[in-house]
């Protein structure tokens, strides 16, 4: 509690309160905004055969890594805001900060369950097959990565439209709070 008590100190409640919103806002947008994009770095990286969509997809999942620690932040801040609430107008009951919440927590377990296992298996399977030097003497159709990171490719982009949606849905209840006074 000491850097909440350092911000305190540093003016009144509408100002701390502010300076947390800014803060929630703009780790929302670094983090939330980084990942947006990330089905069109995997196009490219698809349109870019060997090590150079390789590059792109390990690039990406860097960024991905880094946007990660502000999604976290995002949630963080709300809380605070919830906390900083004067006259407590704000509750952790209130149905548009819940369904939030819920949301967010949900989104965060799909990208851990599902979501970040993919993109590291397939991340792994491109760079397996960049490295080879094509198919073994004999083989017949595509090495059998490529039909794995075709499955993996269809999960990572419907988990990703579901966590899109669930973005929207939070960022509604954000902007209209339904529910409240």
């Amino acid at each position: 509690m000491g850097v909440l008590a350092t911000i305190v100190e540093l003016g009144s409640n509408d100002t701390v309160y502010g300076f947390v919103l800014l803060l929630h806002i703009l780790s929302a947008i670094v983090g939330f905004g980084a990942v947006q994009f990330n089905g069109l770095y995997a196009q490219q990286a698809r349109q870019r055969p060997g090590r150079e969509g390789v590059a792109i997809l390990q690039a990406n999942w860097s960024v991905s890594k880094v946007a990660e620690i502000f999604i976290y932040l995002t949630f963080l801040f709300g809380v605070l805001l919830v906390l900083l609430s004067e006259n407590y107008l704000i509750g952790f009951g209130d149905l548009w900060v819940s369904l939030s919440m819920l949301l967010y927590i949900v989104g965060i377990g799909l990208s851990h369950a599902i979501l970040f296992p993919s993109v590291r298996k397939a991340n792994a399977l491109a760079e397996e097959l960049s490295g080879s030097e094509g198919p073994p003497p004999g083989a017949q159709g595509p090495p059998p990565q490529v039909a794995q990171l075709e499955v993996l490719g269809k999960k990572i982009a419907t988990t990703d439209m579901v966590l899109k949606l669930m973005l929207v849905a939070i960022l509604f209840l954000m902007i209209w709070k339904p529910g409240y006074p």
